[in-house]
């Protein structure tokens, strides 16, 4: 049985966007890391979906700012970054940790 995942904060429409978005280019991002296995093909296709997904994300924080939205209230936005797995997801940008030879 899948557990029950907390609900989502409130969130403005642009604010949902923006998380969508980010997660989006996050996922890319960490197709394309060199530090994880896979194969070129994989990282150009990723890197060049990354153009139109970064244009989504800058077009999301646009939006954001001429709603007059000019504050990203971190705490409930990294709260659904948590909820949509985003603490998984984002890892995967990273260099994993050198193992033990």
């Amino acid at each position: 049985m899948i557990p029950d995942l907390p609900p989502l904060p409130a969130l403005t429409r642009a604010e949902a966007e923006l998380i969508d978005r980010y997660l989006d280019v996050v996922d890319l991002v960490g197709r394309i890391n060199p530090s994880r296995p896979g194969d070129t093909y994989r990282g150009l296709r990723a890197a060049q979906a990354l153009v139109g997904k970064a244009a989504a994300l800058r077009d999301a924080l646009t939006l954001m700012h001429q709603r007059g939205e000019s504050e990203v209230h971190a705490p409930t936005l990294a709260q659904a970054l948590r909820v949509l797995d985003g603490e998984r997801r984002a890892a995967r940008v990273t260099v994993p940790p050198e193992s033990g030879s």
